[in-house]
């Protein structure tokens, strides 16, 4: 590799790390603040999908729903925190990317991207879609908004493990 293209690299590769995480953080910190300033609204959804009361109610599946409504709003509680703590962390990492390359940032960062994964695909995707059954509700369906958010941080993440070009100073 020749000295010009490892110098574009060594400074592309964060630049597109530090904004790439930066849409994360901004569409993850829009999603809380969008919870917690208008809280109803998401709290029917999961309301409903843990009640599942918009399934088939095939009695097979039905003893896993949660109509509690004190446990359903512990759940949207928790959800809310989960996504708030994650945009915090991947605004860190973003900050830090800005910075220049460097294993702190990239650390940060897959913590932060793995926290959207670990929401968007465990808790949405498996418990949400398979366990509560969402795929078989017509009104209260999040799956498809899951499976976009959860690959766009898997890109995200692929992107936050590119090699700089350059020797990264270690921590």
């Amino acid at each position: 590799m020749s000295t010009t293209t490892t110098r574009t690299s060594s400074r592309t590769i964060p630049i597109a790390a530090a904004v790439l995480t930066g849409s994360v953080a901004l569409y993850l910190a829009l999603v809380a603040f969008g919870n917690i300033t208008d809280f109803g609204t998401n709290q029917d959804f999961v309301r409903h999908v843990l009640a599942m009361d918009t399934t088939f109610k095939d009695e097979d599946l039905m003893w896993r729903a949660v109509t509690d409504t004190a446990l359903q709003d512990a759940a949207y509680v928790a959800i809310i925190a989960w996504e708030t703590v994650a945009a915090l962390v991947l605004v860190a990492g973003t900050w830090l990317w800005a910075r220049g390359p460097h294993p702190l940032a990239r650390r940060v960062s897959t913590y932060g991207l793995l926290m959207v994964m670990a929401l968007f695909g465990a808790g949405f995707l498996a418990i949400g879609g398979e366990w509560f059954a969402m795929w078989q509700s017509e009104n209260w369906n999040g799956l498809d908004a899951a499976t976009r958010i959860f690959l766009v941080s898997g890109v995200v993440l692929l992107v936050n493990h590119l090699p700089t070009g350059q020797a990264e100073p270690t921590t």
